[in-house]
């Protein structure tokens, strides 16, 4: 058995199900193959309205799901409201998750729903995820993980099912763009994102604007430093617009979770006898 008829069993075997929809590649997939195995009357689609989020993921979400026929619930989280998660430690995901899992069990219990489930898939497992702590905390269920698919299988699938955005990049918050150990708060949100629509807007699909104080790394792919060096005037003038006092370009480029690769140093700096 394929590992997307194994999702397919254990989907039907839970009947009733809560997805948590960003309208990323992974729960898009989730949510298409649920509503295929249950009907669209079994399936309630979750879009969380968040302050480390662009609206426009939002709003997206919202759109994609109603545009596949699953109905839809809108739910708000105040982030920006709990110490835990403002004082960005590596275990404010924690926190930012147990909110969010907690919205989404109220949810289900509301509407009737016997499941709540997630996008989390295989590749996770390798990176640094305090949320998978919250989520079986929660009782929540990652459907896509536990059959053991990876992001390049989904992705396949995800063209094959026509769901449009196979092939979008990878979104996540954006506080994730600052460093462990310096507070969040609504203005360096507010210059990230307003720092990443700028060079996105000059054509980079990929974008990371990392915020160290006064300095800017920006992240974009390898192939596109040259490119980026070539529209450098444009960049400093807006960045600094923002109240960044230096730009800089990481020459590693573009990757996921560059920041968790201190808390990497440190845990090799620790083992080392």
């Amino acid at each position: 058995m394929s590992k997307n008829e194994q999702l397919g069993t254990l989907l039907r075997s839970m009947e009733k199900v809560v997805v948590a929809f960003s309208g990323g590649v992974d729960s898009s997939f989730l949510l298409k193959r649920a509503q295929d195995e249950l009907g669209s009357d079994n399936v309630l689609a979750v879009v969380v309205a968040s302050e480390l989020f662009r609206q426009e993921e939002f709003d997206g979400a919202v759109r994609l799901a109603e545009e596949m026929g699953v109905p839809v619930h809108r739910v708000s989280m105040r982030e920006l409201e709990d110490e835990n998660i403002v004082n960005n430690t590596p275990e404010s995901w924690y926190y930012s998750k147990k909110m969010l899992y907690k919205a989404l069990n109220e949810t289900a219990e509301t509407f009737g729903f016997s499941y709540v489930l997630d996008g989390m898939i295989k590749d996770d497992e390798d990176d640094f995820r305090p949320g998978m702590r919250a989520r079986t905390e929660a009782g929540v269920r990652s459907p896509i993980q536990e059959v053991g698919m990876y992001k390049q299988e989904i992705r396949e699938l995800s063209k094959a099912l026509d769901i449009p955005v196979w092939d979008k990049p990878a979104s996540c918050s954006l506080a994730s763009r600052i460093p462990y150990g310096t507070p969040i708060d609504r203005q360096k949100i507010t210059q990230v994102d307003q720092a990443e629509r700028f060079i996105q807007s000059l054509g980079f699909k990929i974008v990371r604007v990392r915020h160290h104080g006064e300095l800017a790394r920006v992240e974009v792919r390898p192939v596109e430093m040259l490119s980026l060096m070539q529209k450098k005037d444009q960049v400093l003038m807006k960045l600094r617009s923002l109240g960044f006092s230096y730009i800089s370009i990481d020459l590693d480029g573009y990757r996921t979770g560059s920041m968790n690769e201190v808390l990497e140093d440190k845990k090799n700096t620790t083992s080392v006898g």
